[in-house]
């Protein structure tokens, strides 16, 4: 008999049972990502408007299910694991590598208006459209600027365009600067640290909803690591290698 009282080969079962259930849920999980918060709004409106639509139309209720899903899909925040290399910095998206220029950072953060190494990443509407922190650091500074809402794949999206920008200061001392542009479909740039705040590298901190673009600016000094056309995969790809910080 078991502790419990229960016959031995009944409780060996029910454990069994249990630890495949536990199992099935693990496989779940890492197949089907979470979803970041600033897209349950959007699903609970899908869902409730599918269930409507079904009393009217079964059809109807289809295409709303469908909906649905596509948006839940597009709010996905999969789990990525970052390198640990200080001197590395990550793609801050998933995408294409649709430029690599030299440019001046944004100017509302307040930067010498010297060229910088830039890395532009574009998301289609299929990409994962949260955005994570190229390096691990502090932000000393985040702006915020209206802006038009020109396809992101141009070059005077990073001009034009609404955005969001934060200054990040790596644990080594580079200054990083990575700018969340909204694209022609998107009205919404979700920033969600602070100045102030330390985070890890990978760690999520935002998303643009419905098409956009991410650019980074690398320290002088910095060797890029990938090359227009090249895919990304935010929080895991590596971008660029920085230059052994200067010393007082």
């Amino acid at each position: 008999m078991a502790s419990d009282g229960k016959p031995a080969s009944t409780a060996s079962a029910a454990s069994k049972a249990s630890a495949a259930l536990g199992h099935a849920a693990a496989i779940t999980r890492e197949t089907l990502p979470p979803m970041h918060p600033a897209g349950r709004p959007f699903v609970l409106g899908g869902l409730a408007a599918t269930l409507a639509l079904r009393k009217v139309s079964k059809g109807l209720g289809l295409l709303a299910g469908l909906g649905t899903l596509a948006t839940a899909a597009f709010f996905r925040e999969p789990h990525r694991v970052p390198p640990q290399r200080q001197d590395l910095v990550v793609a801050a998206a998933d995408g294409t590598v649709s430029l690599i220029s030299e440019a001046v950072p944004p100017a509302e953060l307040g930067l010498p208006g010297v060229p910088l190494t830039r890395v532009s990443v574009f998301l289609s509407m299929l990409d994962v459209h949260v955005q994570r922190l190229p390096v691990t650091g502090t932000v000393q500074r985040a702006a915020y600027r209206p802006g038009t809402f020109l396809s992101a794949d141009l070059d005077k999206a990073s001009e034009d365009n609404e955005r969001n920008s934060l200054l990040l200061r790596t644990d080594a001392g580079h200054d990083v600067v990575v700018t969340q542009i909204a694209g022609l479909v998107a009205r919404r740039i979700v920033c969600q640290v602070a100045e102030g705040e330390h985070h890890d590298v990978g760690t999520t901190y935002g998303l643009i909803r419905f098409g956009s673009r991410v650019d980074t600016y690398l320290p002088p000094g910095s060797r890029v690591l990938v090359r227009e056309g090249q895919r990304t995969v935010g929080g895991e790809t590596t971008i660029a290698e920085t230059a052994p910080a200067a010393r007082d």
